[in-house]
């Protein structure tokens, strides 16, 4: 089958993405089917499973990373978020690295593509049920001497990590292994 019109921004940037490890490969593999076969994957109505795009921000020598401590997972971690209907999944990257840090983010080379769990939990004080994100990460460039600002619905802290200490100061197990692969990307 053919994957439904209203991804082919995102199918285009699959096609130009070579899997980093056995893992991703077969995420890209469920992606391409769900692509196919749900029509409503770019917005959170599709409660099971639906597109996130996050990003990896480095600065301009590459040797540091910006993150951000995530008020619902209590860990340092990269920005992201929902597609909210926006099929430029580099742009939702983008919009969203803004919205969490204060950074201005320039960049765009896909890094990674996962089909990440989330668990159960409560956001703005209502439950959101355990589903899936269908996440692309990009990696974005921004200037570690430029003003940030943290957003307090989303995060309580912003800083500057050196780059290989994101592994360290990540304390979602499931999310290390993910860092890692990116890491080894760059």
């Amino acid at each position: 089958m053919p994957v439904l019109p209203q991804y082919a921004t995102i199918a285009a940037w699959l096609a130009g993405h070579a899997p980093r490890d056995a893992r991703e490969a077969e995420d890209i593999a469920c992606l391409r089917r769900y692509m196919e076969t749900f029509d409503d994957l770019l917005v959170r109505d599709n409660i099971a499973l639906h597109f996130t795009a996050s990003s990896l921000i480095v600065d301009k020598t590459g040797t540091q990373t910006l993150l951000c401590w995530h008020n619902i997972y209590k860990s340092w971690s990269w920005t992201g978020g929902h597609a909210d209907g926006e099929a430029d999944l580099l742009a939702v990257a983008v919009r969203e690295a803004r919205e969490e840090t204060g950074a201005v983010c320039t960049g765009g080379r896909l890094l990674g593509v996962d089909i990440l769990p989330v668990a159960a939990h409560r956001k703005k004080g209502r439950p959101v049920a355990a589903h899936l994100h269908l996440n692309f990460c990009f990696l974005l460039q921004a200037d570690s001497t430029a003003p940030l600002a943290a957003n307090p619905e989303e995060n309580s802290g912003v800083a500057w990590f050196a780059l290989h200490r994101l592994p360290e100061v990540c304390t979602e197990p499931d999310m290390v292994p993910v860092y890692r692969r990116l890491l080894s990307a760059l």
